[in-house]
């Protein structure tokens, strides 16, 4: 059912967010300017997609870097603005709404200014239920497609003459790692639009009722916060159907921000009373193993750090000595989009890592 969005919804959009975004997925301060902007300055609209004709135009919202916090970015919320106006100028069409490719601290909410200001609704459907390193990896199964789109950004370090705006026309994949440059040119992070397609596209391939899962659990989280952390970390594994893998101490974070891929990558470990693991880190937490090697999670797994109030904590923030809970939820308590399905997204990942990946998320559920 249609619904405004609220100033309420913008709380539980970034605590249910925070925890859906594995490490990664932007900033829950980040989250709550573009969410409270949009519901002070407009009436942002929430639609099921079965509410929504099959040939409307549907693009998605995103941003695009490195979420550790390691470069100087500025996001500006008219940035995202600014990203849609110039798709619908391109396209030569209105859009009618916008989906988001992943949940996140703050981009839970990437669509949601865009709403406010230019009118397009957002779509209660999203390209992955957690967050993820890459561009293609949010794509619906694009990312294969050799059919050209549209792709656009805009944003920037303005005190550094770093702000710019694109266009690109062109295969996904071919324009995923020009994004990403650009990402890298501007200071870090930059908001985009990206793949305009019809409404019957996105109905057959995305994570349907993605926004009002995360926002769901926002709920339950916010419920459970007068009676403490225990509370809250188990409401957050009993909403979810989540388990807590170990709870210790971080005795080790490398984490660095690789030039031109904008790309925060590194390895997090954690000191448990039984074992140690480690935490692989693109962006997001990708994968876990125990200190003998065993593989205890990976993406599309959701895979977060809690600190000791229950709270996410993202692998830019995580310090050694920290206390922290590391939650697992296995992909088969959510829905998956055919983001997660597509092998062509894994090898960049892969490689990057080096660790295999693939085998799990295309494992059948």
């Amino acid at each position: 059912m249609k619904r405004v969005l609220t100033a309420e919804d913008v709380e539980f959009a970034v605590k249910g967010g925070s925890v859906l975004a594995c490490g990664g997925g932007g900033w829950p301060e980040h989250g709550r300017e573009l969410g409270n902007l949009a519901v002070t300055i407009g009436r942002p609209e929430l639609v099921s997609l079965d509410e929504v004709d099959d040939v409307a135009w549907i693009a998605t919202a995103a941003a695009i870097g490195a979420p550790g916090g390691l470069t100087q970015w500025q996001m500006l919320g008219m940035d995202y603005v600014t990203a849609v106006k110039r798709l619908q100028e391109a396209l030569g069409k209105p859009l009618y709404g916008l989906i988001i490719g992943q949940n996140g601290m703050s981009s839970t909410l990437n669509a949601w200014l865009p709403s406010a200001v230019l009118g397009t609704k957002v779509i209660d459907a999203v390209g992955d239920i957690r967050a993820h390193p890459t561009g293609d990896m949010g794509s619906l199964g694009l990312a294969a497609s050799p059919l050209p789109t549209i792709q656009t950004v805009a944003g920037g370090h303005r005190a550094s003459n770093s702000y710019l705006e694109a266009t690109f026309h062109g295969p996904t994949a071919k324009i995923s790692p020009l994004l990403r440059a650009a990402a890298d040119a501007s200071g870090g992070f930059i908001a985009s639009c990206r793949n305009p397609i019809d409404a019957a596209y996105v109905k057959r391939h995305a994570a349907l009722g993605g926004i009002s899962f995360a926002l769901a659990l926002g709920q339950a989280i916010s419920a459970a916060e007068p009676r403490g952390a225990t509370a809250v970390i188990d409401a957050i594994c009993r909403q979810l159907h989540g388990e807590i893998l170990v709870s210790g101490k971080v005795t080790a974070k490398v984490l660095e921000y690789t030039q031109s891929t904008a790309f925060d990558v590194g390895r997090i470990t954690i000191a448990g009373p039984h074992q140690d693991v480690v935490v692989h880190v693109m962006n997001e937490h990708m994968a876990v193993e125990s200190a003998a090697g065993e593989r205890l999670a990976t993406y599309p797994d959701v895979i977060t750090t809690l600190m000791a109030n229950g709270e996410p904590v993202s692998a830019g923030r995580l310090q050694v000595g920290m206390e922290v809970h590391l939650l697992r939820v296995a992909k088969q308590h959510f829905a998956l989009s055919s983001s997660v399905t597509d092998p062509t997204v894994y090898p960049i990942v892969e490689k990057t890592l080096g660790l295999a990946i693939a085998d799990y998320a295309l494992a059948p559920v």
